[in-house]
């Protein structure tokens, strides 16, 4: 019998706020041990939480950026369990009354189109974090009360990549909507992973085995495999699968278990008694609408279809939001936006990546601290981006040919000077006078017997090779077509 497996996640992720959920402690990664902390964040007696109105807007606003429905009212409720990270020994949550319902994540999959539904995106706040040393444990509660955003998505997947690339596509999302960094090494984005196994054709569901907080979407692949090939042996064998919460040890590649997976009963939920229920106004969720953005699939899709851009070079920049933006406002003015593509990736985001290390190289040698380090962006450019625009119309009036045109780009990221005004300071006008060229050609063929016998007994690369000569003769200035039409009719006179 074929067994089939289902997948479903609940992602955590960190919301991008200045201030905490419930109190004004900095939102901050990387202080010193229990220093953006106070009474409510540890759980005193007596204290009050205050709602971060920001959390709320970004909570609602990833409704929206994932086709949800957002109910007229939302309740935060009381999850009660004890961990030495949970310092009230409950946590703040939203249990039956989310501020998120339904919806769903399309993203591509073995080249075609997929879709995960989503349950619901709901509002919690965040723990402590446990550190294990030699001889003894820590707790840091810098993390707690962080407004944490967990996404629940249905059963929809049925493998490891599947899963690993709508996580992908669930990451790429929230940081264009500036709801998270999703910076995987500061544990803003955390998983559980539901998995389980039926026979194929079969729809009920089989036992659900969660994985518990994986940190890397690697690591989620990783675990799904190992675990899925785990309970199809176990079914397989004859034995019985349980319902139970199991560990992911990347070292030794395997899942281990923790503990029977708990019911909701066994979290007492009840209604947060300090906190009133949440009810969205028309007009709060208007201003909420105005932050909407374009989604990484859409903008690929867009750009494919207005620009005429291959895949990879829209995916590109998908994933470079400012250098898309960039693109964009040259390509509206362009007859050509795929030549002005290929410039803006392969030359000016090479060129940045280059200026940068540079810069950033500088900064250390002079002993500024890494945290205080800043790199160059499209706005320190020295030319204006019209600039690009009058190289790509250089070249494809023939007036340069490209490998002149390489090194106008190279001065005027140097310079800032015009393309134009750099052709005329250095001559670098492409010759296209068909006698200068023609004189090179009859040089090339005079110096290269032997090339031109390979040409003739019918080797092609022998042309490319005295192309090159031609090149060389008219220091790059020889427009490259007419080299090799006027070459091409010698050698075959």
């Amino acid at each position: 019998m074929e067994y089939e497996a289902v997948i479903g996640l609940e992602t955590h992720v960190q919301l991008k706020t200045k201030s905490k959920m419930w109190c004004g402690c900095a939102n901050a990664f990387g202080s010193d041990p229990n220093t953006n902390v106070c009474p409510v964040c540890l759980g005193l007696p007596g204290v009050l939480p205050v709602a971060n109105e920001e959390a709320l807007k970004k909570t609602v606003l990833t409704g929206y950026l994932l086709n949800c429905s957002i109910p007229a009212l939302a309740k935060f409720d009381r999850k009660n369990y004890f961990y030495p990270d949970a310092a009230k020994n409950y946590q703040v949550t939203q249990y039956d009354k989310p501020s998120t319902l339904g919806g769903y994540v399309d993203f591509e999959f073995q080249g075609g189109m997929s879709r995960v539904r989503i349950t619901r995106a709901h509002l919690e706040e965040d723990v402590g974090k446990n550190s294990h040393l030699e001889r003894f444990s820590g707790v840091d509660f810098n993390r707690a009360g962080v407004p944490l955003l967990e996404i629940v998505s249905e059963p929809d997947m049925t493998s490891s990549d599947m899963a690993y690339e709508y996580l992908n596509a669930l990451k790429d999302i929230l940081v264009y909507g500036g709801v998270s960094d999703c910076d995987m090494e500061k544990g803003m984005v955390r998983c559980d992973v539901n998995i389980s196994v039926r026979p194929k054709g079969q729809k009920e569901l089989g036992v659900k085995v969660e994985i518990k907080n994986m940190n890397s979407f690697s690591g989620v692949r990783r675990a799904s495999e190992y675990e899925i090939a785990r309970q199809i042996k176990v079914v397989t064998s004859g034995g019985k699968l349980i319902q139970e919460t199991r560990r992911w040890d990347d070292v030794a590649g395997i899942t281990e278990n923790m503990r029977s997976k708990e019911q909701a009963h066994d979290y007492r939920y009840f209604p947060e008694p300090d906190l009133m229920p949440f009810q969205p106004t028309e007009r709060w969720l208007e201003d909420i609408l105005k932050r909407v953005v374009e989604l990484p699939l859409a903008k690929k899709q867009r750009f494919i279809k207005d620009y005429q851009l291959p895949a990879s070079d829209a995916q590109a920049f998908v994933w470079d939001q400012p250098l898309a933006d960039y693109f964009e406002a040259l390509a509206k003015q362009s007859k050509n936006p795929k030549s002005v593509a290929n410039w803006v990736i392969n030359n000016l985001r090479a060129k940045m990546a280059e200026a940068n290390e540079k810069f950033v190289a500088e900064q250390d040698s002079m002993g500024i601290e890494p945290a205080d380090i800043r790199r160059l962006t499209l706005a320190d450019l020295k030319f204006k981006p019209e600039g690009l625009l009058e190289l790509v119309n250089l070249v494809e009036s023939g007036k340069i040919n490209s490998k002149i045109a390489q090194d106008v780009f190279a001065d005027m990221f140097e310079t800032g000077d015009a393309p134009e005004a750099i052709v005329q300071k250095k001559g670098l006008a492409q010759v296209s006078d068909t006698g200068a060229i023609e004189k090179f050609c009859d040089e090339a063929i005079a110096a290269n017997p032997a090339s031109v016998a390979d040409f003739k007994a019918g080797k092609v690369a022998a042309l490319n090779f005295l192309k090159g000569q031609v090149m060389k003769l008219s220091k790059g200035k020889a427009n490259p077509n007419l080299i090799g039409e006027m070459l091409e009719k010698k050698l075959k006179a």
